[in-house]
């Protein structure tokens, strides 16, 4: 019983570890945050509005994970190399 413990134990460092070195980066939620704009609203994409929401955000990491925030509204959350816009400022 002892070995399965081990085991469980090691598989949940290595999605730790994991998550920690896939934790995506400002820049790349600054792509994604514009990519969400331009694709919900052509014209604001065309405008530069997601890129406007994207320079004012501020980003924030967990280590395993990471969000972005605009005026305290999240924006964007990443975890394992993933990104994903909850409500594409501007584009509304």
């Amino acid at each position: 019983m002892s070995r399965t413990h081990w085991k469980s134990a090691a598989a949940g460092a290595a999605v730790l570890a994991a998550a920690v070195a896939l934790n995506p980066s400002p820049e790349r939620h600054r792509e994604k945050i514009r990519a969400a704009v331009a694709e919900r609203s052509p014209l604001a994409g065309a405008l530069g509005v997601g890129a406007l929401a994207a320079f004012v955000s501020t980003y924030h990491s967990l280590g395993f994970a990471s969000y972005t925030t605009v005026k305290d509204k999240t924006l964007s959350i990443g975890v394992l190399g993933m990104v994903f816009v909850l409500e594409p400022a501007g584009a509304g």
